[in-house]
C-alpha cells in the first residue's frame, strides 16, 4: 500500500535495508567505521555508507507515514478561531518540513545511484575524493568542503549583485 504525505510516497512496508543486504551481498561487521587507512570506497565503506542512506530514508518514511496517520485521525476541528489558527499554523510548519524530507529523499536517492555507478564519495566538481568525516557527517554530499565553499561565495557573490 502507498499514501502520500504532500506529494511523499510513503511505502506501507519499506524493507529497502534487507532488499540492498541481499542485492550487494556484503556483511558489515558490527560497530564498523570506514577509515582512512584502507582503500576510499572500497566495498565495505560503499555498503557502510549505502546502510546509513537506507536507514535516513527509512526514518524519513517512518516519520512521514506517522504525520499522514495524525493528519488522519485529527482533523482540525477547533471551535475557537485563535485555537484553529495556532493549529493550522502547527500544522502548515509540519507539512514545510515533510516536504523539505521529501527533497532530501531526492538527494538519497541520488547518493543510493552513485553509489551503483561507482562515483559515490567524489567531487562533482573536482573529481576528488570527499573526506569520509564529510560523508559520514552528511552522505549526501557531492563536492568535497573547499569545492562546496567556492560554490557557496559564488553563489552569494551573484546573489549580492
Amino acid at each position: 500500500m502507498i499514501d502520500t504525505v504532500e506529494g511523499m510516497s510513503v511505502l506501507a512496508d519499506d524493507d529497502d535495508n534487507l532488499k540492498s543486504a541481499a542485492a550487494n551481498g556484503i556483511e558489515l561487521p558490527q560497530g564498523y567505521v570506514p577509515s582512512e587507512d584502507e582503500p576510499f570506497m572500497n566495498p565495505l565503506q560503499l555498503a557502510y555508507f549505502r546502510k546509513k542512506l537506507l536507514d535516513w530514508k527509512d526514518d524519513i518514511h517512518r516519520e512521514a507515514k506517522e504525520t499522514l496517520a495524525q493528519l488522519q485521525k485529527e482533523p482540525l476541528q477547533e471551535a475557537d478561531a485563535t485555537d484553529r489558527a495556532s493549529s493550522e499554523t502547527d500544522w502548515s510548519i509540519e507539512l514545510r518540513a515533510r516536504d523539505r524530507q521529501r527533497k532530501l529523499i531526492n538527494k538519497i536517492d541520488a547518493a543510493l545511484r552513485r553509489i551503483d555507478a561507482g562515483e559515490y564519495g567524489y567531487c562533482e566538481v573536482t573529481g576528488e575524493p570527499i573526506s569520509l568525516k564529510r560523508l559520514d557527517a552528511r552522505p549526501i554530499a557531492t563536492m568535497t568542503v573547499e569545492a562546496q565553499e567556492r560554490h557557496e561565495r559564488n553563489e552569494k557573490i551573484t546573489r549580492d549583485e
